[in-house]
């Protein structure tokens, strides 16, 4: 299971989150991982962070697709692909009604359906071949070149079975929120590989994004996350795994307690078929900070 760090980049400089790259490429951390959210543009922060490291990668868990028509996140991706000398993995995905309905305007009618068409005109265009997509609500026509930039490795987040069969037949994989290793090894690992298996595509990827804090008070750090993301527990897909897990809310979900007991829990999600585990420290500065440090020194 490979080991991924996931980097809170608000508030930050460039500086400051490009010393974090470089630290967890010193330390042997596989990929690190930017969100997209209202602050920094994922993938432009990530073509400016790549030069202050020379061979880890960089993800984007995920760029929501509605706002931007696949030829230019195509556009966009290979760009970056170019000023990281190759190193991006390209995360996509629906995001949530309160924000593509609410914030935006658009309709999130039928996610699934829409997600699945956008993926389907978004490979070739990655892969720089020539384009003439038709779907129901999605076209998009023409080829883009750039020159050195080889297709990034695409993922699609994906909670649910329709989701994950797209995933599983069209992308390298997945990335999971709020699913703890008994929901990976019974439900999201079974269902994505069925899919790949049909389409004769290799094992996917599961990314299991976790909330982790290395912490000699857990009760007071799982409360400090049901006040910072006990609302997720609300949003439809992310109730629904949760569901599936019988937890109650975001913060049933997360890696709490001393060095030993986290790593017992990264045994599991290992054991439960999850081949990178992607560090989301929270709580306390202090606690974020020793989390990190067991990040770096568990790769």
């Amino acid at each position: 299971m490979r080991i991924g760090l996931w980097i809170d980049e608000e508030g930050k400089t460039i500086d400051e989150i490009g010393a974090a790259a470089k630290a967890a490429e010193d330390n042997g951390i596989d990929r690190v991982w930017f969100s997209q959210r209202l602050g920094w543009d994922a993938l432009t922060l990530i073509a400016g962070v790549a030069p202050y490291t020379s061979t880890i990668g960089y993800a984007v868990g995920v760029v929501p697709v509605y706002p931007r028509h696949p030829l230019a996140l195509a556009a966009q991706a290979l760009s970056v692909q170019v000023l990281t000398g190759n190193r991006l993995t390209l995360g996509v995905g629906a995001s949530h009604p309160h924000m593509v309905e609410g914030m935006l305007g658009l309709s999130m009618d039928r996610p699934a359906a829409y997600v699945r068409e956008y993926v389907e005109a978004l490979g070739p265009l990655l892969a720089g071949e020539p384009t003439d997509y038709v779907g129901e609500r999605l076209t998009a026509r023409g080829q883009l070149e750039i020159a050195g930039a080889e297709a990034p490795e695409l993922i699609l987040a994906a909670l649910g079975p329709r989701m994950l069969k797209t995933a599983g037949e069209l992308t390298a994989g997945t990335t999971t929120s709020w699913a703890g290793p008994e929901v990976i090894e019974g439900f999201i690992r079974p269902t994505i590989d069925e899919a790949a298996t049909a389409a004769g595509r290799p094992q996917p990827q599961v990314i299991a994004g976790v909330c982790v804090a290395v912490t000699d008070d857990p009760d007071t750090t799982r409360e400090w996350i049901r006040t910072q993301y006990g609302a997720a527990g609300d949003m439809p897909s992310y109730r629904a795994v949760l569901d599936r897990g019988g937890k109650a809310g975001p913060a049933d979900t997360a890696v709490l307690g001393d060095e030993e007991a986290v790593a017992k829990e990264l045994q599991r999600y290992a054991d439960a078929g999850t081949t990178e585990f992607l560090f989301c420290p929270v709580g306390t500065a202090a606690e974020v900070e020793r989390t990190v440090r067991f990040a770096l020194d568990y790769a």
